[in-house]
């Protein structure tokens, strides 16, 4: 199954564009990368730069600081699936 990278549609108005356009643009990155109308996390969509990942809130100072933490978390999450299902 494919990571979810998903971002609320006001947030990428205001701070996360970037961010999701590098996640798209990413030849490394195999996740679904999403956008909606509203993710619910309305108090925090107006304040930073914010996506869920695979249902996780994540959030940064900057879009640049968001990438980063968005590709460290999945990388974190294959490595744990990686060792939990080992090459047979």
């Amino acid at each position: 199954m494919k990571p979810l990278v998903e971002f609320c549609a006001s947030n990428v108005s205001s701070y996360s564009k970037e961010t999701m356009e590098r996640l798209e643009n990413d030849p490394e990155l195999d996740a679904d990368v999403l956008e909606y109308g509203c993710l619910g996390y309305c108090g925090e969509c107006y304040m930073a730069p914010f996506a869920l990942v695979n249902g996780d809130f994540v959030t940064a100072e900057t879009p640049q600081e968001l990438f980063a933490k968005i590709k460290q978390q999945l990388r974190e999450e294959q490595a744990d699936m990686d060792q939990d299902w080992p090459d047979e």
